[in-house]
């Protein structure tokens, strides 16, 4: 079947307008309306509620909720990409380094942000319950150091 380029011009921006669409819809969530779910491996005892994206897919937006018990520990890490953290609610201890050392640490309290490049070695500890988002441009890639 031939298609004149006029009408292939039209089906391309037709095509691009419902992706665009599709790309732009609303996503609202609260801690309240998230669909949680539990937490595995290293999250054990934690909740995870995906908000937007998949954080596993390759050059992709993706944003989540983790809400970690009181005393919660994230062991050291590093991301192969960015980590961006906004704490919801509650306080996230953080500290940069191969070890936890609890006196280096620095309280990220209801409102904090922190934005960790890649391969840098990080570590948390939630102080009471707390909630944070997790963004960044996927793949989303943890590697523990011990």
């Amino acid at each position: 079947m031939f298609l004149s380029r006029p009408i292939l011009a039209i089906v391309a921006v037709a095509a691009l307008w419902s992706v665009g669409a599709a790309a732009s819809a609303q996503v609202i969530v609260t801690a309240d309306t998230a669909k949680w779910q539990p937490g595995t491996g290293a999250f054990k005892g934690a909740q995870i509620a995906t908000v937007v994206g998949n954080p596993a897919a390759s050059g992709a937006y993706y944003a989540y909720l983790l809400k970690l018990p009181d005393g919660m520990q994230v062991p050291p890490h590093f991301h192969g990409m960015s980590e961006n953290v906004n704490v919801i609610s509650g306080t996230l201890m953080v500290g940069l380094g191969d070890t936890v050392v609890a006196a280096k640490m620095l309280a990220l309290p209801t409102g904090g942000i922190a934005s960790i490049p890649g391969g840098v070695h990080h570590y948390a500890i939630a102080k009471g319950d707390a909630i944070i988002e997790v963004s960044g441009v996927g793949p989303d890639t943890i590697t523990f150091l011990h």
